[in-house]
């Protein structure tokens, strides 16, 4: 197994996709008990404050992927600037766990900003230029 033909952008991939994740084990932590596993949804439809948006908050990044992926890919598949859409895609998925924190912390109006400087981010991917040949 080689992990050096992997690049910033494809770590970030891989991290994006690990990030729902990370969110719903916050919120299960030290309350989701192996019984709950028969029926996790429900667990999940019974929590409130931030156990709750934890839970929301992974199935937006769940929301969020597609568009991230697609937008890594196509810009890799064009030809764009590796090391611009390096860093526009740490950029993404380091607004993405800022996400998580300002939703566990229910900073609403400030969660909301930085899923839309997120957003911004995972758009302006798609319209990084390709390398002059």
């Amino acid at each position: 197994m080689s992990f050096t033909h992997l690049g910033l952008a494809h770590w970030c991939l891989i991290v994006a996709a690990l990030l729902p994740f990370g969110a719903a084990w916050i919120a299960k932590a030290g309350a989701f008990r192996p019984h709950d596993n028969a029926a996790p949804r429900e667990w999940a439809a019974r929590q409130s404050g931030w156990r709750a948006r934890g839970m929301a908050a992974q199935t937006n990044c769940f929301e969020g992927l597609p568009l991230f992926f697609g937008a890594v890919l196509v810009a890799q598949q064009l030809g764009a600037d590796a090391a611009r859409v390096d860093a526009l895609a740490l950029a993404y998925v380091l607004l993405r766990v800022a996400y998580i924190g300002c939703y566990l912390r229910g900073l609403g109006t400030l969660r909301s900003l930085v899923w839309l400087a997120a957003l911004i981010v995972n758009l302006a991917i798609f319209f990084v230029a390709p390398v002059a040949r």
